[in-house]
């Protein structure tokens, strides 16, 4: 039976390399509304086989309209991790599942800072196949030293809280430091290791905001794209892929220490002449409010955007078939490619006027 499927955030940075690559991952038959905010977006996503959706994704009402009038019974929501009007869409889809027999799932993208120090998420190893996730994220907003973080917890347990009650399958979807040039229409840089280039431009030097050598999971974009399919594989062909409370995925082949990725940087920076020293070191106050100005951010939030320790394990996505291409030392690899891809973004910007402050969407 075909399915129909609800993809948000297709102009982003990962909504579009999925979309790129779902075109070619020979799925059981499916067809892909995804929304839209343009007209130019409208025909951008209809060379990928997608129909294109124009709502207000704020209008809940709108929202559930649609899945219910489209039959829509699988959602992909790549669009904001802190969206708390999710019941309303878990709600349209079990009425879906009323009027069609059908299973229903939706899928929540919300970030591995979710998971991290940040967020008052355990600081020793744990894995996305834990069964205590669950009771971890809900005691998270007590513990979390980041109001946002805490909310964003609140946010993954209100998405699994909602779908078990009605009846519908959750998942939630964890990107970590995700880099690698993007293939969708839009967005084709990351916005975690631009972060990194913005601060360090701002202040010529690469800092560290850390004590210490914390790690964090890593994920070319391609392969973060793949564990999406191989998600979206198993409920197309009905297995059992572990879902609510066993339903978070990470996507990443392995952890690198915040230190390697900055000094990578910091090489790259100074061969281009952006950096007066490729050295790292450690960020005093002043530096913190030289790289928030650059980013755009108060000092004190600066750290949330380029540090912090996130201990969480990829498990769950090989449990359903996913390989990862990259491992995770390709991250250094690749920093020269990548340091290259996020200038040349910075510069179009500027040359072709784009406001400052404005927001990359992941």
């Amino acid at each position: 039976m075909s399915r129909n499927i609800l993809l948000t955030g297709a102009s982003g940075y990962l909504g579009g390399t999925f979309l790129e690559l779902l075109k070619d991952a020979g799925l059981p038959a499916h067809k892909i509304y995804a929304t839209v905010r343009s007209d130019t977006q409208a025909e951008a996503v209809k060379q990928y086989n997608a129909s294109p959706l124009s709502l207000d994704l704020s209008n809940t009402d709108a929202v559930s309209a649609a899945i219910i009038d489209n039959n829509i019974s699988i959602v992909y929501h790549l669009h904001n991790p802190l969206d708390t009007g999710v019941p309303a869409w878990i709600k349209a889809l079990a009425t879906v599942k009323q009027q069609t027999g059908q299973d229903v799932h939706f899928l929540l993208t919300t970030g591995a800072k979710i998971f991290s120090s940040h967020a008052g998420a355990p600081t020793e190893p744990f894995s996305d196949t834990d069964p205590a996730l669950l009771s971890i994220q809900q005691s998270q907003p007590e513990k979390s030293p980041i109001d946002a973080m805490g909310v964003a917890a609140q946010c993954n347990s209100l998405v699994i809280e909602t779908a078990n009650a009605l009846g519908v399958k959750s998942y939630i979807f964890a990107p970590c430091i995700v880099y690698g040039r993007g293939l969708g229409f839009g967005n084709k840089i990351s916005i975690q290791t631009v972060a990194v280039v913005k601060a360090a431009v701002a202040t010529r030097r690469v800092y560290k905001v850390d004590e210490g050598r914390p790690t964090w999971p890593v994920c070319h974009v391609l392969d973060n794209s793949t564990l999406y399919i191989e998600i979206l594989r198993g409920i197309l062909e009905g297995r059992d892929i572990g879902s609510g409370a066993s339903g978070y995925f990470l996507a990443s082949p392995g952890s690198v220490a915040w230190d390697d990725i900055y000094a990578a940087v910091g090489k790259a920076l100074k061969k281009r002449g952006k950096v007066d020293d490729e050295a790292v070191v450690k960020a005093d106050r002043a530096a913190l409010e030289k790289m928030g100005e650059g980013l755009e951010c108060p000092a004190d939030f600066v750290p949330l955007q380029l540090g912090g320790l996130c201990t969480l394990t990829a498990e769950h996505g090989k449990r359903i078939g996913w390989t990862p291409r990259y491992k995770a030392e390709h991250i250094l690899e690749d920093a020269d490619a990548e340091v290259g891809l996020i200038l040349e973004y910075l510069e179009n910007a500027r040359s072709y006027g784009i406001p400052k402050g404005t927001k990359l969407k992941q």
